[in-house]
């Protein structure tokens, strides 16, 4: 079973969508969470070292993931999908779009 985190900013649309999404998938187990501190669902140190992969949605958060969370990302795979601030929880273009670059990266599922 590959643990994999999906974040970005507020945990609201984006990510969550993810999650919905790839909860779906044998051999996966999800989890999502905000960067932000006001975050519906705020990263933390525990679903970092729980995740075997990371995904963030844009390069600002990878960037702030490496300064707030460097201790616990570790060599963890932290992967950004360039997917800008601008989809409805489960947009189906959002839902296209994570199918095509998540699933190339997660070549078992």
């Amino acid at each position: 079973m590959k643990r994999v985190l999906f974040l970005c900013s507020q945990n609201r649309l984006r990510s969550p969508t993810a999650e919905q999404v790839f909860s779906m998938y044998a051999g996966l187990d999800v989890a999502s969470a905000g960067l932000n501190h006001d975050a519906e669902t705020p990263v933390t140190p525990e679903l970092i070292e729980w995740s075997e992969i990371i995904f963030v949605m844009e390069r600002a958060h990878r960037s702030r993931l490496s300064k707030r969370f460097a201790r616990w990302v570790g060599d963890r795979r932290v992967i950004c999908l360039d997917i800008p601030d601008e989809f409805e929880y489960m947009d189906p273009a959002l839902v296209k779009i994570l199918k095509a670059r998540v699933l190339r990266h997660l070549p078992q599922v």
